[in-house]
């Protein structure tokens, strides 16, 4: 059984969010917790707060055992970019992109195999 959760249009770079989803891959999600609470990174706390519903999800939807959690997966996809314009001299503007990302955190039971 799995459990997941979504956190959509996060106004960070997926590059960023990356450096941290990378490092937690098939952990606990004790250790997970332990790891984000002392990474001094903004895509730390919002990966935690995804990974706080994902666990909530787990629980209350799916009736998971909490301590037999692992994290199956974590996706970071791009989200559409805000393009914005910076002025320039001459009349001139210079384009730009504000990224965005997608996390999904998937969570299965220890044991489970599917």
């Amino acid at each position: 059984m799995e459990a997941r959760a979504l956190s959509k249009s996060v106004r960070m770079s997926p590059r960023k969010v990356r450096l941290i989803a990378d490092a937690m891959r098939n952990m606990s999600i004790d250790d997970a917790f332990q790891m984000l609470e002392v990474t001094p990174k903004k895509a730390a706390r919002i990966i935690l707060k995804t990974l706080q519903s994902a666990i909530a999800n787990a629980t209350n939807n799916a009736k998971l055992d909490r301590s037999k959690l692992v994290i199956a997966s974590i996706l970071v996809d791009e989200a559409p970019a805000l393009k914005r314009f910076h002025p320039s001299s001459r009349g001139r503007t210079h384009p730009y992109k504000k990224k965005g990302s997608h996390i999904k955190i998937v969570l299965k039971e220890k044991g489970d195999t599917k």
